[in-house]
């Protein structure tokens, strides 16, 4: 028994030893695609490192979901790769240890990190999500620093074009700029010219004084007055020496309200969003009955009505006709408004169903998108286990440590996870799927091979040498000469 114990030991700091590598690297990859897919929003803003460092923290948060998994599984691959390739597994085997027996301590440590993955992406990954887009939303509101470039016209500041030729950064200088102010309209522009220019930013870096010198503007009187009939606009031209312009330009970081996305499916936990799954499908089976009645009443009816029926004093019928009768007996001319009518009619009955299926339609994904939300709350803890029960077996078969087959495989496996809940997500998004067939598609893909590999690894199968695959090649070619000689002697 303390061998027993022992062995769990090693085995147990192998694979935290990778593990903890695997997941830095796994981690700054996709922290390096999350960055390059955002990096509009820090570059060239005058950030200051408190914020880029919150920014950091919280995206590494939001991809843990997709580090840890491949994590688990890259260095489940590894570890067991090592002791096959060492030698060392095959001992354990030879002293009687099953390969269960060897992943125990693993499984144990796998298990307690896919509890702490659920209760992450219950409670942690809301809050992370919440910080992380209100910071987002923050820095996509927070203006670029001014860098006026030479020989092109600079768009950075609302409302604005400006033109710099040349500069002089010893006098801190821009010569020959041209202005286009467009904030009341594009048509009512105005355009200012300078021989040179200052610029530069308020104390509090709200505003932007422009002190021009040697030049004219330009600007339409035509959003002044009512000069629209008039063949001829007055305009009004102003040279000036110097001239102090003072635009709007806040610089500033500014932080919007959390509290504006308290509500969002991502920012709720399993509680919150099992209430808001019950208020909205309850909400939308008294909007779907409220507009089903009203349709059936004011659109469809039984086909009795279609019938005219005359009544006598005595409530008794008198005579019935049938509309088509009555249709043709009408004058072409009575006809013609007859049709006229029922196609505005039907015009107009087929707008208001799609103005209802579209309102249906929102609070129907809505609906969706917190179903979807709450079953992922699961999926990732369920991912490491699979992950797990994939990289161990395989890595017993294969046999090979390192960097190199490990890596490979494991890439082309996390690629086709991704890809299958890539897809049964945009099924379940777009309603097509039930959002828990969605969500659940990729593992239900992988748990199969999961368990076909750790069948063979536990059998020894020697699944990927090639000297097995000719074997049953030969088999085969033998039983199809078999048959054909059967055939010829018949």
């Amino acid at each position: 028994m303390p061998v027993i114990k022992q062995i769990d030991k090693y085995v147990f700091l192998r694979f935290l030893e990778v593990l903890f590598a695997t997941f830095f690297i796994c981690t700054f990859i996709f922290l390096m695609q999350f960055l390059w897919k955002h990096i509009g929003e820090l570059v060239g803003k005058g950030l200051e490192t408190k914020v880029l460092l919150e920014f950091f923290y919280y995206a590494v948060l939001s991809i843990v979901p997709m580090a840890l998994p491949l994590a688990i599984l890259l260095a489940s691959l590894m570890s067991f790769g090592n002791l096959g390739e060492k030698m060392e597994l095959t001992a354990m085997k030879a002293a009687g240890i099953s390969l269960f027996r060897i992943m125990l301590s693993l499984l144990i440590f796998i298990s307690f990190i896919s509890i702490g993955a659920f209760f992450f992406s219950n409670d942690v990954l809301p809050v992370t999500q919440k910080k992380l887009w209100s910071l987002i939303f923050s820095l996509r509101q927070t203006s670029p620093e001014l860098d006026i470039p030479q020989g092109e016209f600079y768009s950075g500041i609302t409302g604005y074009n400006i033109y710099v030729r040349e500069k002089d950064p010893s006098r801190k200088l821009l010569k020959n700029i041209m202005i286009y102010d467009f904030t009341k309209g594009f048509n009512n522009a105005s355009v200012t010219v300078a021989d040179s220019a200052r610029i530069k930013l308020s104390a509090d870096k709200t505003f932007l004084l422009l002190s021009l010198y040697s030049g004219e503007s330009f600007e339409n009187l035509n959003h002044q007055q009512n000069y629209h009939n008039n063949k001829n606009i007055p305009y009004r031209r102003e040279n000036f020496t110097e001239k102090e312009v003072i635009i709007d330009f806040n610089t500033n970081f500014t932080r919007i309200d959390e509290n504006v996305l308290q509500d969002q499916y991502m920012s709720k936990n399993l509680h919150q969003l099992q209430n808001t799954i019950d208020s909205l499908s309850v909400q939308a089976d008294s909007m779907n009955r409220e507009y089903a009645n009203r349709f059936i009443n004011n659109y469809f009816f039984d086909r009795e009505i279609f019938k005219t029926k005359i009544f006598s004093e005595t409530n008794s019928y008198k005579k019935q006709f049938n509309t088509d009768s009555l249709f043709f007996t009408l004058r072409k001319k009575d006809m013609e408004k007859a049709i006229k009518y029922s196609i505005q009619q039907a015009n107009l009955y087929h707008s208001d169903m799609i103005n209802c299926q579209a309102f249906l339609g929102s609070h129907s994904y809505l609906l969706i998108r917190h179903k979807i939300e709450w079953h992922k709350k699961f999926t990732l803890a369920f991912a490491c286990l699979i992950f797990f029960f994939i990289g161990a077996p395989l890595g017993a078969i294969i046999r090979k440590g390192g960097l190199g087959m490990p890596v490979v495989v494991s890439v082309i496996l996390f690629i086709i996870y991704y890809v299958i809940d890539f897809s049964g997500y945009k099924l379940a998004r777009e309603g097509v799927w039930e959002p828990w067939e969605g969500i659940w598609l990729s593992s239900f893909c992988l748990l199969p091979i999961g368990i076909f590999f750790t069948y063979k690894a536990a059998m020894d199968s020697p699944l990927f040498t090639p000297e097995a695959y000719v074997k049953v090649f030969t088999n085969i070619k033998k039983w199809f000469l078999f048959i054909f000689k059967k055939n010829n002697l018949n």
